[in-house]
């Protein structure tokens, strides 16, 4: 069954003051935890409402419906993942090797799947029912392709702008999806997973840079 999406599922309207924001957050972190254990079709606001210990009336003056929570807590998740890639754009990381940075960049999204297990339990439950989670993900991703297109043409120019577009969807398209696939597996072979993506990754660089880049040189994603 697809969730009816005709009417809006924006927020009401955004929390302009430190407790209405403490409202919300405590509104999504209860969601998130019933939409886990309970389900996303088992779950009603009038339950998250209890559970928060907020009033009904209170979460309708924030969120329309449980799909509106939802979507904020699809958001949520992608500004968190992006503040993580954003603490990877330092000095200190230009520094490093390459192979050091693939494997920052993969360990960092793998432990954010790890600290957040919401994000894969309950999206795996409405995929394919929600059109505007599909929207939110497409957007994050096309952010993150053209910051990736823009670093790999300042540290290496001898290539073509369509080459680094399509290096950038390449990457963020097949680490994203290979990342997301482990998370269904055993851990010690989720593991093992893991290391073939930064084997594969690493591999791909390598064959549009010469051995001096790879050696010396670092991709960084500068996360807007």
């Amino acid at each position: 069954m697809v969730v009816n999406s005709s009417k809006s599922l924006e927020m009401r309207r955004k929390p302009r003051q430190a407790r209405s924001q403490e409202r919300v957050n405590q509104i999504l972190d209860v969601a998130e935890q019933m939409f886990i254990t309970e389900g996303y079709n088992a779950t009603t606001t009038n339950a998250i409402a209890s559970r928060a210990k907020v009033p009904i009336g209170s979460l309708y003056q924030f969120f329309p419906d449980k799909a509106a929570i939802l979507l904020a807590l699809a958001r949520r998740y992608t500004a968190l993942l992006h503040q993580r890639f954003a603490e990877l754009d330092s000095d200190e990381m230009t520094k490093v090797p390459l192979k050091t940075y693939v494997e920052q960049i993969i360990d960092t999204t793998n432990q954010f799947f790890t600290d957040h297990p919401g994000y894969h339990a309950i999206f795996m439950q409405v995929q394919g029912k929600v059109p505007e989670l599909e929207e939110i993900e497409t957007a994050a991703d096309t952010q993150l392709i053209q910051d990736l297109a823009i670093s790999l043409s300042q540290h290496y120019s001898q290539l073509e702008p369509v080459d680094y577009e399509a290096i950038a969807f390449v990457l963020v398209k097949a680490i994203g999806t290979l990342l997301w696939l482990s998370l269904s597996q055993e851990p010690s072979f989720r593991q093992r997973l893991i290391a073939e993506i930064k084997r594969l990754t690493l591999s791909y660089l390598f064959s549009y840079m010469p051995c001096n880049f790879q050696e010396t040189q670092v991709i960084g994603i500068g996360v807007k």
